[in-house]
């Protein structure tokens, strides 16, 4: 269902929006390039689609064309006229919200779960994911499609022993399932950044019985906040940790980056059995 809009280019010039680096902000121009993220969670028609960052606007659109209802938040006020301008001609399928996506209580915008598309601000997409991957489980979002600097998106679906694997892979694997979806060069962003970018997508699945999002998160930091150090100095300070891994068999002289997902998910049940 296209929209009858002006091209994006004309909005930008219209608003004089320039993208500001102190918002993160990148803006893609591409329809085809967004009608395909739109693409990556599925069928949206009809579907509840949650929208940070949507600047101008441009996968606003394509969400929209894609027969989503989108809720979108804003924190610029600048992109608030091109967004009206949407509103205007979605038939009441567009709510926009001036706001910090930081602050706001999202789960309460929805009545059932949302589809998650974003091009996140850089400044603070990752804080968003790992708050997002942190929700009560099964989570108030049918899936994440999210817009990532390549370097983080590696990070999220790295696995054990790679130089990308951290403290995200592990929370974004451990009861969901991601993926990058594509990969989208710097030359399709206005101003163009330094770096590739690539959207990821990420599913919910059963989350592991006896292991609390608090417990895992709190291991993770531990352990992935001196990864250079061996597991028994950068665990000494969690109480129970250094018995939790000789219980579940793991060497206190590796370090984080050598333990896979479902060994920090063991070692996580242990160490609340034995802080229970």
């Amino acid at each position: 269902m296209p929209l009858n809009l002006p091209p994006l280019r004309d909005v930008i010039a219209a608003h004089g929006l320039a993208a500001k680096k102190s918002l993160g902000q990148n803006f893609l121009l591409d329809s085809n390039l967004l009608a395909k993220i739109a693409r990556v969670p599925g069928d949206l028609d009809g579907a509840a689609v949650y929208e940070v960052g949507p600047g101008p606007g441009g996968l606003t659109r394509a969400l929209l064309e894609a027969g989503a209802d989108v809720t979108a938040v804003e924190r610029d006020a600048r992109c608030l006229p091109a967004l009206s301008e949407i509103a205007a001609v979605a038939e009441g399928r567009l709510t926009v919200i001036e706001g910090d996506a930081m602050q706001v209580e999202e789960r309460h915008l929805f009545p059932g779960r949302a589809h998650i598309v974003a091009n996140l601000p850089y400044n603070v997409g990752t804080a968003l994911l790992v708050n997002w991957l942190q929700a009560d489980w099964p989570p108030w979002w049918a899936s994440l499609t999210l817009m990532f600097q390549r370097e983080v998106a590696n990070r999220i679906v790295a696995e054990s022993g790679s130089a990308a694997y951290g403290r995200l892979s592990v929370l974004a694997q451990w009861r969901s399932r991601a993926t990058i979806a594509m990969k989208v060069p710097a030359r399709a962003f206005v101003p163009a950044p330094k770096v590739e970018s690539a959207v990821i997508h990420i599913t919910p699945i059963e989350a592991p019985a006896g292991v609390a999002v608090g417990t895992l998160s709190r291991l993770t930091e531990a352990a992935f906040g001196q990864r250079r150090k061996m597991l028994r100095t950068s665990l000494k300070g969690l109480p129970g940790a250094i018995e939790a891994m000789e219980k579940v068999g793991i060497d206190g002289t590796r370090r984080a980056e050598t333990i896979s997902v479902a060994g920090f998910v063991d070692l996580a049940h242990e160490l609340q059995k034995s802080n229970n």
